[in-house]
């Protein structure tokens, strides 16, 4: 007979980010960190670092031991609700949004071509005074 725990979102996993409060997912599981961090071996900033995404990657990647994978059971509060999406907040931009932001790339550029070449000049009239007093 299967298990019923508690569903959160990516959302409401993501709000919990903080040394006082910390949750990360990992597994499609959510675990709430927070009494551990001050004994993490890595440290509280490599965990805090996995909040408001799906941390399974990073938790591999870093090698834990059977005993840690052990010892994470024990901070569980949840699963990951996979109905809802990872991140609500994230749009999907078009091309024609895509073109609006080279737009704008191309029109700063345009608008401050004067800084590097003022530093260009700049250097180049320090370069010949320099050379004139040797």
């Amino acid at each position: 007979m299967p298990t019923l725990t508690k569903l959160y979102t990516m959302q409401e996993a993501s709000q919990h980010n903080t040394k006082d409060d910390c949750w990360i997912v990992i597994d499609g599981k959510v675990y709430d960190v927070t009494s551990y961090l001050d004994e993490h071996p890595g440290g509280d900033d490599v965990v805090l670092e996995s909040t408001g995404k799906d941390a399974t990657d990073d938790f591999e990647d870093a090698g834990h031991s059977k005993s840690a994978k052990e010892l994470l059971q024990s901070f569980c509060i949840g699963e990951l609700d996979t109905a809802s999406p990872i991140i609500p907040e994230l749009e999907i931009s078009s091309k024609r949004e895509a073109v609006k932001y080279s737009e704008k790339l191309m029109d700063l550029t345009k608008q401050y071509w004067t800084i590097p070449v003022a530093i260009v000049g700049i250097s180049v009239l320090v370069g010949f005074l320099y050379l004139h007093k040797k």
